[in-house]
């Protein structure tokens, strides 16, 4: 019946797991990695997101355990994990549907204060205790005891010996990376660590109908929080009344602005990684700012 999404198996068995009727399937634009679906019963939905369970092993079961990690916070919303598993070669996650409405200046006011919860969510070491994903990449979160030392050693040296392996980045580009890690502890002023969404672009926030926020899609992590900040700047999508609201409740320490692109080093090799091209010579603009 929606073979020309799901197959007709896969979507039996989620039926009589979850003793529903589907009676509409639509696919829902923006899963890079995975197929994304809504499921719709008489009157309510889920979100089915599906993948290969070979080729990202266990990314569902990460993600749920992000989404746990920041709703026990009780600092901003996230989607309810109605179901996780695999069947047959594919791995499922199936979420609550949240109706998207827009981002008006109380909404992102909003955002920005519940962020600030998140962010004050606390634990003695970096890191987290498990490793997940960030995109399609494995993204390994051991603990340490200081940031610099993380993020140089679970965040960009990963990243850095992939894209050279991949003849992403020069050697020179390696050898200017070996000269930020020595410089990288006076470059800020360590903070406590700070429970991270982890990936925090405009696409992996939404606003509902009433308004209220949710985080979508975490790569959770204990870390510096103008980590987080930083992604939000990236690709756009968050406005003014988002950062006044943050700062505001917990304002961020000095020089906060200078140092976004020394933390979006990450995910701009993550894109190296990925992607190739351009993201390699953003990544040499932003280095050269810090060496």
């Amino acid at each position: 019946m929606f073979k020309n999404f799901i197959s007709d198996i896969l979507l039996n068995h989620i039926q009589s797991k979850l003793n529903i009727s589907v009676i509409n399937v639509d696919a829902v634009s923006g899963g890079d990695i995975n197929n994304v679906y809504r499921l719709q019963c008489d009157d309510y939905s889920y979100l089915l997101k599906v993948n290969d369970r070979y080729k990202y092993p266990d990314m569902f079961a990460k993600e749920q355990q992000g989404l746990d990690a920041i709703r026990e916070t009780n600092a901003i919303a996230v989607p309810e994990v109605v179901l996780q598993g695999e069947f047959g070669n594919e791995s499922y996650l199936i979420l609550e549907w949240i109706n998207v409405g827009s981002a008006n200046m109380l909404a992102s006011s909003k955002l920005g204060m519940q962020l600030t919860h998140l962010h004050k969510s606390t634990n003695p070491r970096f890191g987290f205790y498990t490793n997940n994903y960030t995109g399609s990449l494995i993204q390994t979160n051991n603990w340490y005891t200081t940031w610099s030392d993380f993020f140089i050693e679970q965040r960009l040296q990963p990243m850095v010996k992939m894209a050279a392996d991949k003849n992403e980045l020069t050697r020179n580009d390696v050898h200017q990376f070996d000269q930020l890690y020595k410089k990288l502890p006076g470059l800020f002023t360590e903070e406590p660590p700070a429970l991270l969404h982890g990936d925090l672009w405009g696409g992996n926030y939404l606003i509902d109908t009433d308004g209220k926020p949710y985080l979508i899609d975490p790569a959770v992590s204990y870390g510096n929080r103008e980590f987080d900040i930083a992604m939000t700047t990236l690709f756009g999508g968050f406005d003014r009344a988002f950062y006044e609201a943050y700062n505001n409740e917990f304002p961020l320490q000095h020089g906060w602005q200078q140092r976004l692109k020394l933390w979006n080093l990450y995910p701009l090799l993550i894109h190296v990684n990925l992607f190739g091209g351009m993201y390699a010579k953003q990544v040499g603009e932003n280095l050269s700012l810090f060496i």
